[in-house]
């Protein structure tokens, strides 16, 4: 019976960095508005493309593990903003990392993507099909947002983090123990970008600019209760009891939801990685990248059982326990970048929202 383990790990995050203050030249917002709401102090805003920022992650990954694109037998690719629809960007990663024998797809779960991703990979391996999958949370929600509105423009950024699952027959169960996935459909409308698809008519309104339908307290309440529900039931699955629970990386989407669940599920608050301020919520990338950070910092021990949780547009939720192996510290450094960037992020910015701003003008 094999199990999967995290044996590589890498996260991007685009050098262009957009702060509260940049957003108050041009929206009614300030600094205290923000950080005091949310927590988020700065967010990265990606010059490249989504498989760019995606295949830049795994390549610290693959490094990390020791391993070469060509040994890898798929590549899952969580986004819910993809460079492409058809063909899949995950089909781009594979192009540019040259991982010529693996098999891609895209999956969109929202923020819970990663989540939803793990289990997904680690069934693939248990069950013997696959040995090694490179697992990528990504996104560029800057090219969807409404620049006019402030009550989501402050909230997300870009980025990418990536990890590698290796096949694992250890007599001792170490990797990855159980996953709880859901959704909470009945008011997925209240998260939403109605018209980021096929349900747009064609021919319709202004082109890509989206209605972003974002209504907070009732995302808080319900991202509460799903994270919450999930982690105890997960924990429950893995017959770890909360106080074998060594560490926790939770979706950055917002403080205030970060507190609500560690009181939830009694939780030290510093076993819980926070770096929203660095980078507001990055949807799918969000856990991916956090973990890596965590590792970096050195704050994930060898054998610790460490609890994965997320909620997202859908609206999804799931959670994951992990039971950490004996490697924190990565075989091998990659020296792979990002093309330079020669510009600010409000430069970056500046065509979406001098159009965001002519679309209402004109409406």
């Amino acid at each position: 019976m094999y199990n999967a383990e995290i044996t590589g790990w890498g996260k991007c995050m685009p050098p262009a960095r957009l702060s509260n203050h940049d957003l108050s030249t041009f929206l009614d917002t300030s600094d205290e508005w923000i950080s005091s709401r949310t927590g988020i102090k700065e967010r990265c805003i990606s010059h490249v493309d989504l498989a760019d920022l995606a295949a830049n992650a795994s390549l610290h990954a693959l490094a990390a593990a020791g391993l070469k694109a060509e040994q890898l037998d798929a590549i899952i690719l969580c986004t819910c903003t993809p460079g492409t629809t058809v063909p899949s960007t995950a089909s781009r990663v594979q192009q540019l990392l040259k991982a010529k024998q693996a098999a891609v797809f895209d999956m969109n779960a929202a923020c819970s993507g990663f989540v939803y991703g793990i289990q997904t990979a680690a069934a693939l391996i248990q069950s013997g099909a696959m040995k090694r999958i490179l697992l990528i949370g990504a996104e560029r929600l800057s090219q969807v947002l409404d620049w006019t509105k402030r009550d989501t423009a402050v909230l997300f950024g870009d980025g990418a983090g990536a990890v590698i699952l290796e096949a694992n027959s250890d007599a001792e169960k170490v990797g990855f123990l159980a996953a709880k996935l859901g959704c909470d459909s009945e008011k997925r409308e209240i998260l939403s970008i109605a018209d980021f698809g096929t349900d747009r008519p064609r021919f319709c309104g202004v082109d890509t600019l989206y209605s972003f339908q974002f209504e907070g307290p009732e995302i808080f309440k319900r991202a509460v209760k799903g994270m919450g529900e999930a982690a105890s039931n997960v924990l429950m699955q893995a017959e770890v009891n909360p106080s074998q629970l060594n560490f926790i990386v939770p979706h950055q989407a917002n403080l205030r939801i970060i507190d609500a669940l560690a009181k939830r599920i009694e939780a030290p608050y510093e076993n819980i990685m926070i770096n929203i301020e660095k980078y507001g919520n990055t949807s799918a990338a969000t856990v991916p990248v956090a973990l890596c950070e965590a590792l970096e910092q050195g704050r994930i021990k060898p054998g610790d059982n460490v609890l994965l949780a997320a909620f997202g547009a859908g609206l999804t939720w799931g959670a994951a326990v992990l039971r950490w192996g004996q490697r924190v510290t990565p075989l091998q450094n990659s020296n792979a970048e990002l093309n330079p960037c020669d510009k600010t992020a409000l430069e970056i910015l500046a065509p979406a929202i001098k159009g965001c701003q002519q679309a209402y003008a004109q409406a």
